[in-house]
């Protein structure tokens, strides 16, 4: 195990990791007090290369790591990738490629859904994981022995299953389905967080278009003083202050200091007034320009009946393939496949299509049925010829 906290060093042993054909990476980070993830840790393992790379070291200089990440002549292998390619995305300006992520690969294997790591060295290693060090503070230095010892743990163990997962993958077949995930998890559009598109990651409370239209400007405001000043949106106003401004418009700063959600302070400081500003452009919005707003009404007992249906369909779908059924379809698209005809959903497209997608669309125009043979549920041709296959 080698600690480096140089740039040179940090050079050299990037140079020595890109003769590797894969590398094992994750990385430690903090971002509980921070909009952006702070990296404080990456560590490495390649055949005999095992390295923690301090990321606050002083004046070091990660660019050869970066070169490292888009060296496509370099698999990088992580567990669970997304939020380790975020953190580059946002630190170097692009995404790792290529990159292979044990979790996905593992749920198109058969072993279940969201499958954690300790779960997975357990069963392809028999090896137990210390995870007596997993959320201490990993930007406080100097690092402990013991935090070190567990870091460099959770690369040694994915350098030592890759090769076995990788093998089982190739026997599957399913080797395309692989691409298509990491297509999305090298996609820049992915980590891409414009404020403008904040308003979506918020549950819809709003009822009138007027409403979300104030809801998509006050929203877009708050995103860009958490991005500029590196803080949690919630320290600048919570999701619950949102929803009341977009639903009261408030116009004058005694109307926005009478939402129960806002606090005094919050109305004298220089943000109540931009708040209303933001309130202001959202009451001027052209209301064409709003998205229709998606009300989730009750599914009528038909469409439940359908969505009960679907529900069996993805279970032996899963069962007979081998793969965990939420890699495959979640409850809110089976919901909507239940709601409408060839809805836009990742679950109508590629693999998944080919698997699930076009026999959920069968089953609900008549075409297919389900039946249980010898304990287990049969997928049936409405001519009674077996399509379980």
């Amino acid at each position: 195990m080698r600690l480096i906290t140089t740039t040179e060093e940090l050079a050299s042993a990037c140079a020595e990791l890109a003769s590797h054909p894969f590398i094992a990476v994750d990385t430690e980070f903090m971002r509980e007090q921070t909009f952006w993830p702070k990296l404080c840790l990456i560590q490495i393992a390649a055949g005999e290369h095992e390295l923690l790379i301090d990321t606050l070291a002083p004046d070091i200089d990660l660019a050869p790591f970066f070169d490292l990440m888009n060296d496509e002549s370099v698999l990088k292998v992580f567990h669970s990738a997304r939020q380790d390619v975020e953190i580059m995305h946002h630190l170097a300006g692009q995404v790792p490629h290529p990159i292979f992520d044990t979790q996905v690969a593992a749920m198109v294997c058969g072993f279940g859904e969201s499958v954690g790591y300790g779960m997975l060295v357990k069963r392809m290693l028999n090896r137990n994981l210390d995870k007596t060090s997993r959320f201490t503070d990993w930007s406080r230095r100097p690092l402990s022995e013991k935090q070190l010892t567990y870091a460099i743990g959770d690369v040694t163990h994915l350098r030592d299953l890759f090769p076995t997962l990788k093998s089982q993958l190739d026997d599957s077949g399913r080797e395309t389905w692989l691409d298509e995930e990491m297509g999305v998890l090298t996609d820049p559009e992915t980590y891409e967080q414009p404020p403008e598109n904040a308003w979506k990651r918020l549950k819809m409370r709003t009822k009138t278009p007027k409403a979300l239209a104030v809801l998509m400007e006050v929203a877009a405001w708050r995103e860009r003083e958490a991005q500029s000043q590196d803080v949690p949106r919630s320290r600048i106003l919570k999701d619950d202050a949102l929803h009341d401004i977009a639903n009261q418009a408030p116009r004058s700063l005694d109307d926005l200091g009478a939402l129960r959600s806002i606090h005094n302070g919050f109305v004298r400081s220089s943000r109540g007034r931009s708040v209303l500003e933001a309130v202001e452009r959202g009451l001027e919005r052209d209301l064409e320009t709003v998205p229709r707003i998606q009300r989730n009404d009750p599914m009528t007992p038909e469409s439940a009946a359908v969505f009960d249906l679907l529900r069996v369909l993805l279970k032996a779908t899963a069962g007979h393939h081998g793969v965990a059924p939420k890699l495959i379809a979640t409850s809110d698209e089976l919901e909507q496949i239940a709601r409408h005809d060839e809805p836009d959903l990742p679950t109508m497209k590629g693999w998944r299509r080919m698997l699930f997608g076009e026999q959920a669309m069968k089953l609900k125009r008549g075409e297919l049925s389900l039946a249980v043979q010898n304990g287990e549920v049969s997928v049936l041709q409405v001519n009674g010829d077996d399509s379980s296959d």
